[in-house]
């Protein structure tokens, strides 16, 4: 694993995991509390296991890590049980119960450091999981931190915020097109190339509402240039992605992972998540601070979802 891989990968593991948990909202259940404050420890091992040589030491640091995203991911589930729509009463007729789009990011939010870990334990391992170059498996581990959770988790927290049809198809989108590019690594490159349009699609999505909802109406120049910053990023990015997946495909000629680990990945990791989650702090505490001085407050802040501890009756 590359020194840039490794520091990116450290980012997502130690800081933007645990500062998306604390953002996500809904029932927060006393095991998933715990496993919130307890992260950066649990990260400590898989963030040592990146700069020792491939090996069962570093295979079992590693695996330290992974536990603790199975964990996670085991919440998604329980999650999805509790917060489906209610049956309706008895003799009604009922239409399917589905979560809501901003529901569907949250638990995408969840599941994927899952990959990341699994990803990572075989890596650190020296092990061709499923067959892939230990080079693929490396990059697989932030992209399921990126692209995964902190994309996921932001595209809920949009939708939430500035709930419409564009929102919705950012925050169902996002967890489609990531689904499609991991099951594009079984399949073939076109599968993974239809997986890139999707998730391109909703991180534009994303991009355009924070640009043009969010980011006019956050209460201090620093958030709105924190949010602006984010979804400027995301429109070079996922070109960027696009067109790496597309030269895969196609054989067109198209940037190396090397390149692709300098640009797409430093910036979706740094320009995009960690100020997309910055924003998003600095909103929920903007939104706490003016529900604390009363209703009437000299600026509209975008509404942040409230941090809920316990689970509905």
């Amino acid at each position: 694993m590359s020194v840039l891989v490794g520091l990116i990968v450290t980012l997502g593991m130690s800081a933007v995991v645990p500062v998306g948990l604390r953002l996500l909202d809904g029932p927060q259940p006393a095991s998933l509390r715990l496993l919130r404050r307890a992260w950066p420890l649990l990260a400590l091992p898989g963030a040592v296991s990146l700069w020792l040589p491939r090996g069962p030491l570093a295979a079992a640091l590693a695996g330290v890590y992974a536990l603790a995203t199975l964990a996670l991911a085991l919440h998604a589930p329980a999650r999805l049980a509790l917060t489906l729509p209610r049956s309706p009463a008895a003799g009604a007729r009922s239409a399917p119960r589905l979560p809501a789009p901003a529901e569907v990011a949250a638990l995408t939010a969840l599941a994927t450091p899952a990959v990341a870990g699994l990803a990572l334990v075989a890596e650190r391992a020296g092990h061709e999981l499923f067959g892939f170059e230990l080079g693929i498996l490396a990059l697989t581990v932030p992209h399921f931190h990126f692209a995964g959770f902190a994309a996921a988790l932001v595209a809920g927290l949009v939708c939430r915020a500035a709930e419409s049809r564009g929102t919705r198809f950012a925050a169902l989108s996002v967890p489609l097109g990531t689904l499609l590019v991991l099951l594009g690594y079984f399949v073939d490159d076109w599968a993974e190339l239809a997986g890139a349009l999707v998730l391109t699609a909703g991180m534009w999505a994303v991009a355009l509402a924070t640009w043009r909802e969010l980011r006019p109406a956050a209460p201090d120049r620093v958030t709105r240039a924190l949010l602006g910053t984010s979804a400027a990023v995301l429109v070079a990015t996922m070109l960027l992605a696009l067109s790496w997946a597309l030269g895969e495909a196609t054989g067109l000629p198209h940037p190396s992972l090397t390149w692709m680990a300098a640009t797409h990945g430093l910036g979706n990791a740094l320009g995009f998540a960690v100020c997309s989650l910055l924003a998003w702090r600095r909103l929920a505490r903007s939104r706490t601070a003016a529900s604390a001085r009363g209703p009437l407050t000299h600026r509209a802040v975008p509404a942040v979802p409230a941090h809920r501890t316990e689970l509905p009756a």
